[in-house]
């Protein structure tokens, strides 16, 4: 029996021996005292909502990423173009990597990575179906990939502009709502999506079934 279900079992028991207890009998007297049903009902409830807390909790935990990062660029001197970092060229990553990268003074457009593996299609990466983030000169974003153990991915970066970023927002969102990731024909990638640099990374480990 789970920490979890021992909790939430001792709550609801305390909470029905504080009603239990607070029942008169002919003598008008409850089978215990007060300040004894109102600790235990007080422990009880907060014993059920603790108890609940730490489930969904749990839950979260076991279901979060694992996210790691490859192997880095040296970048020296100026920066005059978005440029991926992070992982480099022939590079070897696990399921989930943190894709990191520079970009130039005053650059505006937002910034995709969209992997292409053997089956030639499209799949836009995204935290929570957004942009990559970009903050002083820096962007990154988390990379998935679901392929087997050395599997080859192009890894193409795109600046985009609004309407290529909200296309692929949206495909993202469609995407998740039915819990189907077909990726996209090269015809279907917007006219507002610009390609900028390319990579080619493997897989290290069998990533098919990875959360």
């Amino acid at each position: 029996m789970s920490t979890k279900i021992i909790i939430l079992s001792i709550g609801v028991l305390l909470v029905l021996i504080a009603i239990l207890g607070n029942i008169k009998g002919k003598s008008d007297k409850g089978i215990l005292s007060s300040k004894l049903v109102l600790s235990f009902g007080i422990i009880g409830v907060l014993m059920i909502i603790y108890g609940s807390y730490s489930s969904e909790l749990i839950n979260y935990n076991t279901q979060m990423e694992q996210v790691s990062i490859g192997n880095k660029l040296k970048i020296e001197g100026p920066v005059e173009t978005v440029k991926v970092v992070s992982p480099i060229d022939k590079d070897s990553v696990d399921c989930r990597i943190l894709t990191m990268g520079v970009y130039p003074k005053g650059h505006k457009k937002d910034i995709w990575v969209i992997i292409r593996p053997t089956d030639d299609r499209y799949y836009p990466q995204s935290d929570h179906t957004n942009t990559s983030y970009k903050r002083d000169g820096e962007w990154q974003v988390v990379t998935r990939f679901g392929g087997d153990l050395g599997e080859p991915y192009d890894l193409i970066i795109y600046e985009t502009d609004a309407s290529a970023s909200s296309f692929f927002s949206a495909t993202i969102a469609k995407w998740k709502e039915v819990d189907d990731y077909p990726g996209l024909q090269l015809a279907e990638m917007p006219a507002g999506a610009k390609e900028v640099e390319r990579l080619v990374i493997y897989t290290r480990k069998n990533c098919r079934g990875v959360f």
